[in-house]
């Protein structure tokens, strides 16, 4: 349906008016002296010059009102679904983030590769979710606040380099800044997914220390340790074969998950870390009615291009008379 955000711009309807009368122009004896007391001067209006002409003006004047007055088509209420839950995303971006020991599409690839192509799937089933996106590696940065715009979250994600953030892993100061920012919302929107593959050398607060205050704010933590068990490198007698992830501190992990509420994910493969966000996706979210949202269309390039349309038309004679006599 159509309506106006500005009707108080109709209260401008008799400016035109109020003008013209507080305005009058001079009558000619008054403003020009003449020396002979019987000569008059005729009236400057030629007759037939201002009925047509003047009914455009007034034409124009409307649609201005009605183009400044903001028309608007209105469409049905649409509420908006929430899921009333803010995840908040830290992943790994240290140099052991570069060992290709994770298989994904019948080829090797990193393990920042395999989590950029997955996660980058799991951010986009978040619908109806707030999302952040935190890297860390020496140090932990937020990258992308809590926002419902899902397709920032993964172009951030995806513009991501390895070594980005440093070299170390700070695992305790990744948990710390995921809390500071999910502690002032609602109890059950309270997540975090963090994901690495090694063990904490890094930052100013110890992991556990991290998910005590996680605890404390109600945050639940989910862990996600990622790297294969055995990989075979060359060596002088030919390949051998070593355990890249012999550093995952996977008891930390498991003690931080078991003590906020959340869970420990292994990720040695492409295969089980699709599995590890499954799910986490699969947490039912909590539904809660958002407000509820009108679309608005704005109309008032109409009434505008019409009211330039009407003065035109009133000057453009005008100048083709001028340009003749000239």
């Amino acid at each position: 349906m159509p309506e106006f955000a500005w009707t108080w711009m109709f209260l401008l309807l008799p400016l035109p008016w109020v003008l013209r009368r507080a305005l009058r122009a001079a009558e000619p004896g008054q403003a020009l002296h003449l020396p002979h007391p019987g000569l008059h001067l005729a009236s400057a209006e030629r007759e037939g010059n201002g009925g047509w002409r003047l009914w455009l003006l007034v034409l124009a004047w409307l649609c201005l009102l009605v183009a400044a007055a903001r028309p608007q088509w209105v469409g049905p209420p649409q509420a908006q679904q929430r899921s009333g839950r803010a995840l908040m995303l830290a992943v790994d971006l240290s140099g052991s983030m570069r060992t290709d020991d994770m298989q994904l599409g019948g080829r090797s690839v990193s393990r920042f590769g395999a989590v950029e192509a997955i996660a980058g799937d799991f951010i986009s089933r978040r619908g109806g979710d707030e999302l952040g996106l935190i890297l860390f590696g020496s140090r932990a940065y937020l990258v992308t606040p809590l926002t419902y715009d899902l397709d920032a979250v993964r172009a951030q994600l995806q513009g991501a380099a390895v070594g980005l953030a440093g070299t170390e892993t700070a695992i305790g100061d990744a948990i710390a800044v995921a809390v500071k920012r999910l502690a002032n919302l609602p109890a059950q929107a309270r997540v975090v997914v963090l994901l690495t593959d090694g063990v904490n050398n890094a930052g100013n607060i110890a992991p556990l220390d991290a998910a005590n205050a996680a605890k404390a704010a109600g945050v639940r933590v989910y862990t996600i340790g990622i790297g294969a068990t055995e990989m075979s490198i060359p060596d002088l007698f030919g390949t051998h074969t070593v355990n890249p992830s012999a550093d995952l501190d996977e008891g930390m992990l498991r003690t931080i998950a078991d003590q906020t509420g959340g869970r420990y994910f292994r990720a040695t493969d492409a295969a089980q870390l699709t599995d590890a966000y499954r799910a986490i996706d699969a947490l039912e979210p909590m539904r809660q009615q958002g407000p509820s949202l009108r679309p608005r269309h704005e109309l008032f390039r109409w009434p505008l291009a019409l009211a330039v349309l009407a003065w035109l038309a009133t000057i453009l004679p005008r100048t083709r008379r001028l340009e003749v006599a000239a």
